[in-house]
C-alpha cells in the first residue's frame, strides 16, 4: 500500500496538547545530554552514493565533536571513518569534500593510509619502534544505505538498520528513482541560525501554520495537503498541484512550464512530497528534483540549517526550468519558516510565555516531544531544575514509568 493511501496514526480525543516547557530550548545541561542520548545515537544523513561517484572521491560531517570523512575506495566501495589521524588526531582531509589520488596523506606529519582506511605507512617509522600497521587504520564508522542516500550513526542506537527504518518510504524513493539522481553543481546550501534546533523542528512538524505563513505554498497546493504518522518517528506529507492557476509569479510559471513526468505514477506526478525521520532531517521531493535538509545545532541558541539538491541525471532544458522555479518557491518558504524559528525561539525566554496549547493539527509536533522526553526523561519536568542537578534528575527519571511528570 503507498504511503499516500495510508491512514494516519489515530490521535487521541484526550491528548496533552502542552509541549516541551520554555527551559528545555536554552539549557546547555539539556544539550549536552541531546548530544549523548539524541544525536550521536540516530542515524544522520551525510549525501548520496553519486556524491562520490570515482574512488579517492569524499565528504565530510561534522556533529558535536566528531569528525567523519565519508569515501570511495579503489574497489568502489563507499566507507565512514573518523577524520582523525591516528598519530596526532590531525584532520586527514580538510574541507566539505574533495579527491585523493591514490592515498590519504595527514597534512600534519606526512602518515599515509589506503583508500580503504588501513595505514600505508607512517613518516619515519623507525622512530615508533614496534607498531603493526593493522592496528593504526582509521577508525570506521556506521555506514547505512538507502536508495543511494548514505547515513552515518556515530553510535549504536535505539534505531534498526537504516534501510528497515526507511522501509514504509521504499516504493515512493524507488518510484522517484532516488537511488539514480546526481548532484546539483551548487547543491549544498547553509545558514546559521540563532535558535535551539528544536524551535526549528517544531515549526516544521506541523502543517497547520501552511495557509497563513506560506502564501507560495498555499497557492500551489491550494488546501490539497496532510501529514501522515507512521511509526518510528516517521512522517509523511503531500501537496497536490494542478487545480488552481497559480497568482504568485513562480507558482504561476511552475504550472505552466513543468513537464508532466509520465515515469512518475499518478500519485506522484503533480504532487509535492515531504518524508521525516527523527530527530532532525526531512527529504523533499518534487517530480523535477530530490532535495534533503537537517538541522545541525552547534549550541543550545545556534543551529545550522543545511541540505543539498539532486536532479535526475538525464535532465532536459524543461525539467531544468520547473526546477528552478520550484527552488524559487522553497526557497521563500525556507525563508518564512527562519523567521517564525526565530520568533518562536524568542518566546522561549519571555516571562509571558505560559506554555504550548496544541491543535490537533499539530500532532507531529507532540508526537516529536514525546520521543525526546522517552530518550531523555527530564524533559517531562515543567519546572526547570537547577542547572548543575539536570543531568542527576535525569538519572533518577531512567527508571521512572514514561507519564511520570505529564
Amino acid at each position: 500500500m503507498s504511503l499516500q493511501a495510508r491512514g494516519e496514526i489515530q490521535i487521541p480525543n484526550d491528548w496533552d496538547r502542552r509541549g516541551l516547557p520554555a527551559w528545555t530550548y536554552h539549557s546547555p545541561a539539556l544539550f549536552a545530554l541531546e548530544r549523548d542520548n539524541v544525536f550521536l545515537t540516530h542515524w544522520q544523513i551525510v549525501g548520496h552514493e553519486n556524491d562520490v561517484p570515482a574512488p579517492g572521491d569524499w565528504l565530510t560531517f561534522d556533529l558535536f565533536g566528531e569528525r567523519a570523512v565519508i569515501m570511495r575506495g579503489r574497489d568502489g566501495v563507499v566507507r565512514t571513518f573518523h577524520n582523525l589521524c591516528r598519530h596526532r588526531g590531525a584532520r586527514v582531509v580538510d574541507g566539505e569534500k574533495g579527491h585523493c589520488k591514490g592515498a590519504i596523506v595527514c597534512p600534519f606529519h606526512g602518515w599515509v593510509y589506503n583508500l580503504d582506511g588501513t595505514l600505508r605507512g607512517a613518516a619515519q617509522p623507525s622512530t615508533f619502534g614496534e607498531m603493526d600497521r593493522a592496528d593504526y587504520g582509521l577508525k570506521p564508522i556506521e555506514l547505512g544505505r538507502f536508495h543511494g542516500f548514505l547515513f552515518l550513526r556515530f553510535r549504536p542506537g535505539p534505531q534498526p538498520d537504516i534501510a528497515t527504518l526507511l522501509a514504509p518510504y521504499d516504493e515512493d524513493f524507488a518510484a522517484y528513482g532516488a537511488g539514480d539522481v546526481v548532484p546539483v553543481q551548487v547543491a549544498g546550501w547553509s545558514v546559521d541560525l540563532p535558535v535551539n534546533w528544536k524551535s526549528v523542528r517544531d515549526v516544521d512538524n506541523e502543517g497547520y501554520h501552511v495557509p497563513m505563513a506560506h502564501p507560495a505554498l498555499q497557492d500551489l497546493y491550494g488546501r490539497d495537503y496532510r501529514d501522515r504518522y507512521l511509526p518510528e518517528g516517521l512522517h509523511f506529507s503531500a501537496g497536490y498541484f494542478g487545480d488552481a492557476p497559480g497568482r504568485r509569479w513562480s507558482v504561476r510559471h511552475y504550472l505552466k512550464h513543468a513537464p508532466k513526468q509520465d515515469w512518475l505514477p499518478d500519485r506522484l506526478q503533480n504532487a509535492w512530497t515531504y518524508y521525516g525521520l527523527f530527530p532532525n532531517m526531512v527529504f523533499a521531493f518534487t517530480p523535477e528534483a530530490i532535495q534533503f535538509y537537517h538541522d545541525i545545532p552547534l549550541g543550545p541558541g545556534l543551529t545550522r540549517l543545511t541540505g543539498k539538491l539532486y536532479r535526475q541525471p538525464q535532465e532536459d532544458r524543461q525539467q531544468r526550468l520547473a526546477r528552478y522555479l520550484a527552488m524559487r518557491i522553497d526557497r521563500d518558504t525556507s525563508a518564512e519558516d527562519q523567521q517564525l524559528s526565530i520568533w518562536s525561539n524568542e518566546s522561549m525566554l519571555s516571562s509571558a510565555f505560559d506554555g504550548f496549547h496544541l491543535s490537533d493539527k499539530e500532532w507531529g509536533l507532540r508526537r516529536h516531544h514525546d520521543a525526546l522526553r522517552a530518550l531523555i526523561p527530564v524533559m517531562r519536568e515543567e519546572a526547570s531544575p537547577a542547572e548543575d542537578e539536570i543531568v542527576t534528575r535525569n538519572d533518577e527519571l531512567i527508571c521512572q514509568p514514561a507519564n511520570a511528570g505529564q
